[in-house]
């Protein structure tokens, strides 16, 4: 993949988990905190992080559980060591850090 589909394809993905949880109306907060970076921040007071890494075409996630690298293959963004594919691995790393439930698809 070129660097601007990998660019085209890591905004797009970052605006959908952004507007998803924004259309949830769950309490927490949701933002971008610089080009390809997006900031969750639960109402326990943790966060989690979920940017793009340019170089290594991947995003990358920080949640309290850990950090996660997915690449695209297979024509979804897939965890570079479990295959599991990011809005199903979202969708559980924030129902385990906050306690919420929201179903990214």
């Amino acid at each position: 993949m070129t660097e601007i589909e990998f660019n085209e394809r890591g905004e797009k993905m970052l605006a959908h988990i952004a507007d998803t949880i924004d259309a949830s109306g769950e309490d927490m907060d949701c933002e971008m905190v610089g080009s390809g970076v997006l900031e969750l921040e639960f109402d326990n007071g943790s966060k989690m992080v979920i940017n793009r890494q340019g170089a290594m075409q991947e995003i990358w996630v920080a949640a309290k559980s850990g950090g996660f690298h997915f690449r695209w293959q297979e024509d979804a963004w897939r965890d570079t060591r479990s295959g599991d594919e990011l809005l199903a691995t979202l969708t559980r790393l924030i129902a385990e850090q906050s306690g919420v439930s929201i179903a990214l698809k």
